[in-house]
């Protein structure tokens, strides 16, 4: 058994507050794959901490402080009475050092790979021509096995998909009504929506729960697919790990657990970019969808998205996304 699968399933009550001007705020705290989860009382998260990061700020000495290393504003609070979590967080943190490679051998592999590098000018467009001409060649089953990995990573911070026997079928309609291959409603973590390889999209469950229209959800879903159309979900995976993970995607076919742990994490806690305007206008048109309900959801007074709201290609949608009794039964899907 591993350190983390030893403290994986507890869970502590603290103090959180995220500057020093704001009041502190109970909070309930639990442990991921190296990292600290902070969610509300009512299992919302507030933070993700990667727990190589996290410093404690008064050591041996309760209540015990910690904070993100480079924002010491930010803190939790963890009383004496949560001994077994501040133990926890300690000896996962002293763990997460003793796996990290030495100075010395990660110098001798850059120096390496470096000289390599330098070789004509490949040492300006090698990295770049690796990744692109990567997602050139890997084919569409390939990144719809890349997004079902990431999604089985993604949900030690999501939890699992909701589910319900009733609520299935509205299910696949509405994944049905926009091209969505995967359409996956999750419990927490993703802000809104978001788009792995392959076409999986996830989704909130609050887009679902806290609207009483359906187009709502939908407005969500188009925008995502907008912005995955123009930044490849791959590509961003790629990006954001080493040149290796290219060259190993090319030369097996795979992509390292590792890897696909440290970009579930960016999902969850980084949302996506908004679109351009004109493409997400675009993507409304085309799937006859109204720009106006998911507008307002985005910015309840309409001042930061206006443009969305007069161009709005729709006063009525000409394609109902759900009827009423699919848009009901699905708001259930998560038990809620």
């Amino acid at each position: 058994m591993t350190a983390l699968e030893k403290y994986e399933r507890i869970e502590a009550t603290g103090l959180w507050r995220v500057s020093s001007e704001e009041q502190r705020r109970d909070v309930i705290v639990s442990i991921g794959d190296a990292s600290l989860t902070i969610t509300d009382t009512q299992d919302k998260p507030l933070a993700h901490w990667s727990l190589p990061a996290v410093r404690r700020l008064n050591p041996g000495e309760f209540p015990a402080i910690y904070a993100p290393d480079g924002d010491l504003d930010e803190t939790l609070e963890l009383s004496s009475e949560e001994t077994e979590m501040v133990e926890a967080i300690e000896k996962l943190r002293r763990a997460i050092n003793r796996r990290r490679p030495r100075p010395g051998r990660l110098r001798f592999v850059s120096i390496g790979l470096s000289s390599l590098a330098l070789v004509g000018l490949a040492v300006f467009w090698l990295p770049e021509a690796l990744r692109s001409h990567a997602i050139s060649v890997v084919p569409e089953s390939k990144r719809q096995e890349i997004g079902d990995q990431l999604l089985q990573q993604t949900q030690r911070l999501t939890g699992p998909p909701c589910a319900d026997v009733i609520a299935s079928p509205s299910l696949t309609a509405l994944a049905t009504r926009l091209d969505v291959p995967n359409l996956v409603i999750v419990r927490a973590g993703v802000h809104t929506a978001r788009a792995l390889p392959g076409g999986t999209v996830l989704l909130n469950r609050a887009i679902v729960e806290d609207y009483e229209d359906p187009e709502v959800a939908a407005g969500y879903i188009i925008a995502e697919k907008v912005h995955a159309n123009t930044n490849d979900p791959l590509r961003q995976l790629l990006d954001s790990s080493s040149i290796l993970t290219s060259f190993r995607l090319l030369t097996t076919g795979g992509i390292p657990t590792d890897t696909l742990k440290d970009f579930a994490e960016e999902i969850v806690v980084d949302p996506s970019a908004s679109p351009a305007i004109e493409d997400i206008l675009a993507g409304f048109e085309k799937y006859q969808v109204r720009t106006s309900p998911y507008a307002y959801a985005v910015d309840p007074s309409g001042e930061s998205t206006l443009e969305l709201i007069e161009a709005d290609p729709f006063v009525t949608s000409p394609n109902p996304v759900l009827s009423d009794g699919q848009w009901v039964a699905l708001q259930s899907i998560c038990g809620g």
